[in-house]
Order: C-alpha cells, then structure tokens, then sequence
C-alpha cells in the first residue's frame, strides 16, 4: 500500500499567534509551500464526528479570509456531490457561495 503524509509547521509569536505557515506533501515534491491560512477538517471514526483545525497568520487580509471562506464552501459542494451525488446539497451550497460573494464585493465597494 502506498502511504502519502502531509505536514503542516506553524511559526508562533510570543503570544501564540501564528506568523508563518508552511507546509509539505510527499506527492508535492520536495518544495516548502507557504500559506496565510489552513482550514482542516477531519472525521474521526472513533468520536464519530468532525475535528476542526483552523489557523490563519496575522497578516492575513480580512477579505482574503472571506475569500478564502467562499472557496472553502464552493470546494465542499464539489466533494459533497462527488462523494454522494447530492446535487441538491451541493447546489444549495453553490447558490450561498455565490451570495457570500455578491456580499464581499459590495462590502469592497462601500469600503471604496
């Protein structure tokens, strides 16, 4: 069996706050990868139910964040209906991906 590991290493400042991330992948090759933010959720099959591991940098830019957000929800309607073949679900996850969006851009419009 082929095993493949992801590792994650978080870079804290004096108070806890995480500075740097970076991350590899043994199917990534051998490069350091750099993120601003890492959003990992986890289903454990003991607990039966879903740990969550959220980190951001503190230069991460608040509508970058949202965006980020966005991407994360649009990503899981494509994983919800490959996995199931709910296309109800992910449709309605797709529709609310698109309002967040519509909802980011005008808060950058007023912001203007």
């Amino acid at each position: 069996m082929k095993k493949s590991e992801i590792r994650f290493s978080i870079a804290l400042d004096d108070q806890k706050v995480p500075e740097a991330i970076s991350w590899t992948a043994t199917d990534a090759g051998p490069d350091i990868h750099f993120a601003k933010a890492i959003n990992v959720s986890i289903w454990d099959r003991d607990q039966d139910g879903t740990m969550k591991i959220d980190l951001w940098t503190k230069d991460m830019p608040v509508d970058a964040m949202k965006y980020f957000i966005v991407d994360t929800i649009g990503s899981m309607a494509e994983t919800i209906l490959t996995a199931t073949n709910d296309t109800v679900m992910a449709t309605k996850m797709r529709e609310l991906c698109a309002e967040l969006s519509k909802h980011i851009d005008q808060e950058q419009k007023t912001q203007k």
